[in-house]
This record gives structure tokens, sequence and C-alpha cells, in this order.
């Protein structure tokens, strides 16, 4: 799998990132959206045992194997100036224009698969 990542992308993803270890998890969320799931970014401090690499340049970028379904082998992920979301697609599809991270570092014992945390 891979995700090309626009240079505007990658440097607001670096800046979320910052100095602080964390792995960026392509994440299809499902939970209480009410439609049949939305894409998000997660910023975690560890993979679970479940998570691939996906080729994203310089980034960590990972994905549960089972999620995997739910995305093409070859993404794009954009971003434009003074919005703060991304837009994430493929030739075929939009997966969303308003694809936001959320950074669950500082979250103790969280991992992506958990009910402990939701999207605001």
């Amino acid at each position: 799998m891979i995700i090309q990542v626009s240079p505007q992308a990658e440097a607001r993803l670096m800046e979320q990132l910052g100095e602080r270890p964390g792995f960026f998890k392509l994440f299809y969320d499902t939970d209480g959206c009410g439609c049949d799931g939305i894409a998000v970014l997660l910023i975690l401090n560890e993979r679970d045992s479940d998570d691939v690499p996906i080729e994203a340049g310089s980034l960590p970028f990972v994905i549960n194997k089972e999620q995997k379904i739910h995305f093409e082998p070859c993404l794009r992920l954009q971003t434009e100036n003074n919005f703060p979301s991304f837009r994430l697609s493929s030739d075929s599809t939009i997966y969303g224009n308003n694809v936001k991270v959320h950074d669950l570092r500082d979250v103790a014992n969280v991992t992506s698969e958990s009910t402990e945390w939701s999207i605001k």
C-alpha cells in the first residue's frame, strides 16, 4: 500500500508529529459516525500487533491489516492553505475532503482499537 503525500501535506503532518516519536495510522472509523465510516489519521505512540507499514515517503504510516480492505492500494493525501484537514483520494474515489488528525499520544493506554476515544 502506498500513500502519495503532497509536499504541503507532508510539512503539516511533520509539524503535528513534532519532535516526539509516533506513528500515523490510517484508520477507517465506523463507530458512532452515523454513516458507513470515515477515514481519519491517528497519531499513536506504538504500532498495534496487526499493523503493517504503508509506504509514504519519509512519514511513518501504518494501517491495521484488516482495515486495508477499505482502501485502494495507491492513495493520495493533500491539503490546502488555511484548511485544517486533509483530502484522501485515489484514482477512482474520494475517501474524504475533511480527514482529520487525532493525536492520541498523550492518552495513556489507548490504541486505535480502543473504544475509549472518540472523534469530535
